[in-house]
């Protein structure tokens, strides 16, 4: 309030005094109230401003968002829809390789086949051949063999051994057709081979004596019927015999050679494979026992050095290598005889160690929360004031009339942290001093 008395000692009208002390506190509350307004419309100004700021960012984050989100999903449909084409370009590959397998399966199968047929075929014909081959010689060297046979055996006074030639071969056309008979039976053919062969011995010694006494046959004649008698049967039962052997399943010679020289093979590739293999075991054998030794070295190592470096907890490890039937200190039993020495898990710690460490990392964290101090520093701009004004400062708020500006939460920013503790270690400073 406005002191009357000063003005009445110095005009002595007390109703200018009074005027003008009305007037003067009207235009103080006129300013006070357009102060008033200017704050609160700088506020609210203000206070849009930053709903405005505030509207903005929140709306360019949604949108970031959003694009964010858009470039996600259009990078996931991107990926999924590569991942559709590799799926069915791999489906498409996979039918094709196996549409492939399957034609050259059955191309080779039909291969096969024809293989099989045409050799069915050329065994057929060449059985044929030799059938029909063997029956036309048998048949030639018995039209040869025979007038031989006759004409040895001519008499006039015993016509009835005309028919010897008859007995002699046809024994062994008949022996021949039992042989064919026991074959198509799977019966013992060796009897009627033994037949044939006595029966053409037989016919070709008398046709060999015929030609050396007969002179009406003749050597060469004698000789040719011989052989005649000979051949027709033994080639006849050639061929029986083969047909003998097909029908029990014997290989035949040149089946016999493959089948040795693939047992052969197999044999060589068994040895080689056991060769390898027992040169695989001992290179195996010697890198195991080389890899051993330089462990047991490295174990030797890492004993002597804990026993000299660590004797006490060496010594506790020893004792629990003993007590679990252990023939070494292994990393777990040293792990835990120094946790029950130093009370450290940590392999290689110790509470002095410890100790240390963390008056370390006390130091540094001190150091890194510490405030700067000199021409860096920016603590002066933001320093608090402490303490009274002097009576001979100035007013500071001639600017404004003299009426204080109403202050308000958040018209000013408040000091930093930093300034704070530097202002509370200066003021205690100045306890202190």
């Amino acid at each position: 309030m406005i002191n009357v008395t000063t003005y009445v000692e110095a005009d002595g009208s007390v109703d200018d005094v009074e005027a003008r002390a009305r007037l003067v506190l009207a235009e103080a509350q006129a300013e006070a109230i357009r102060t008033r307004a200017q704050g609160e419309a700088e506020a609210a100004r203000i206070t849009a401003a930053a709903e405005a700021e505030r509207t903005r960012k929140e709306t360019e984050a949604e949108a970031e968002r959003n694009r964010i989100a858009n470039e996600r999903a259009a990078m996931r449909l991107e990926k999924e829809q590569a991942d559709h084409k590799a799926h069915v370009a791999e489906k498409a590959a996979r039918a094709a390789k196996a549409k492939a397998e399957e034609e050259k399966a059955e191309n080779a199968a039909a291969e096969e086949a024809q293989q099989a047929a045409d050799r069915e075929a050329e065994q057929q014909r060449s059985e044929a051949w030799w059938k029909w081959g063997a029956r036309g010689i048998y048949a030639v060297c018995l039209v040869i063999a025979a007038p031989v046979q006759f004409l040895d055996f001519w008499d006039e006074r015993r016509p009835f051994l005309v028919a010897a030639p008859a007995m002699l071969e046809g024994i062994a056309l008949v022996l021949a057709a039992g042989a064919a008979w026991a074959v198509a039976h799977r019966r013992d053919v060796m009897p009627y081979r033994l037949g044939i062969l006595i029966g053409a011995a037989v016919a070709a010694t008398i046709n060999l004596r015929g030609g050396f006494t007969n002179p009406a046959i003749g050597l060469n004649a004698g000789m040719v019927g011989a052989i005649a008698s000979l051949i027709g049967p033994v080639v006849l039962m050639i061929y029986e015999h083969g047909i003998a052997q097909k029908a029990d399943g014997i290989p035949s010679w040149r089946e016999r050679r493959a089948a040795e020289r693939a047992a052969a093979a197999e044999a060589e590739a068994r040895k080689k494979a056991r060769e390898e293999k027992k040169a695989a075991e001992a290179k195996a054998a010697t890198e195991k026992a080389a890899a051993q030794k330089r462990a047991d070295e490295e174990q030797k190592r890492r004993d002597e050095d804990r026993r000299s470096s660590h004797s006490d907890v060496w010594t506790v490890a020893d004792a629990m290598r003993s007590a679990r039937g252990s023939a070494v200190v292994t990393e777990q039993i040293w792990a835990d005889a120094w946790y029950r020495v130093t009370g450290c898990k940590a392999v290689g710690i110790t509470p002095e160690i410890e100790a240390k460490s963390r008056a370390a990392q006390a130091r540094m964290q001190t150091v890194s929360k510490m405030p700067v101090i000199g021409d860096f520093s920016l603590v002066e701009s933001h320093r608090p004031l402490h303490g009274k004004r002097g009576p001979d400062a100035p007013d500071g708020r001639r600017a404004n009339g003299g009426t204080p500006p109403r202050r308000r939460p958040g018209d000013s920013p408040s000091p930093s942290p930093i300034a704070r503790t530097q202002a509370r270690l200066e003021r205690t400073a100045d306890k202190k001093g």
